[in-house]
């Protein structure tokens, strides 16, 4: 499956590594250096036309890729199915 990130890319779910809010994750200076090597590195890849909301982390065949998108955390972790699993997931174990 793959998941749209704006603009014309798109990257398969599963080397999808993380999907973070770029307001809240960025408060940590750990985040914030990473985000600075990646672009230092050449490994950032900015598909937002508009304010950047999140960013993605994905495997890549040279390490990884960090893509910057006006799309939200929340949507796009609904494109990867990631909380319907969450939700199939949980009703499983309830019902043990």
């Amino acid at each position: 499956m793959y998941v749209h990130l704006g603009q014309d890319v798109v990257v398969q779910s599963a080397k999808i590594v993380g999907i973070f809010d770029l307001e809240t994750s960025t408060l940590s200076s750990a985040t914030r250096a990473y985000l600075a090597q990646s672009e230092k590195a050449g490994r950032v890849v900015n598909v937002s036309l508009e304010m950047p909301k999140s960013f993605v982390v994905a495997a890549d065949r040279d390490g990884e890729r960090v893509y910057i998108t006006q799309i939200s955390s929340a949507t796009l972790k609904k494109r990867t199915g990631f909380l319907a699993g969450l939700r199939v997931s949980n009703r499983r174990e309830g019902s043990k």
